[in-house]
């Protein structure tokens, strides 16, 4: 993981179906929105979380979310979610990610992600997942 990019980018439209009656994207599609970043993040550091699950019984779980909706964004807009990590422990991450449009920050969270067993037992990320 050592060549990871720092933030991560993925661009997304909105879609019809990601809006609410006034034509602005539902609240709950900008956490949607930030699990493809992250699951786009894994990717790039590459990370095969199948493999992950498979071979070792570890599996990464979001166990909690601080966001902050600061603008709304509307039907057809083109958007960019970044996703960095911003603090890393033993058996945790905090990422950082926003949503934009442009340079214009719509949304931002702070998300911590542990590591643990198929059986729900936190355990520490293995040492291949080391950025």
């Amino acid at each position: 993981m050592s060549d990871a990019p720092k933030i991560h980018s993925l661009p997304i439209r909105v879609y019809y179906e990601d809006t609410d009656m006034a034509g602005i994207v539902y609240y709950a599609n900008y956490l949607r929105y930030i699990e493809r970043g992250r699951s786009e993040w894994v990717r790039a550091v590459g990370l095969d979380q199948n493999k992950m699950k498979d071979e070792d019984g570890i599996v990464y779980a979001v166990r909690r979310i601080e966001a902050d909706y600061l603008a709304p964004a509307r039907l057809d807009d083109e958007l960019t979610v970044l996703t960095w990590v911003q603090e890393r422990r033993p058996a945790r991450m905090i990422m950082g990610q926003e949503v934009r449009r442009g340079d214009k920050v719509l949304f931002k969270a702070l998300v911590t992600v542990i590591c643990m067993t198929l059986d729900g037992r936190p355990v520490r990320m293995p040492a291949y997942a080391d950025d």
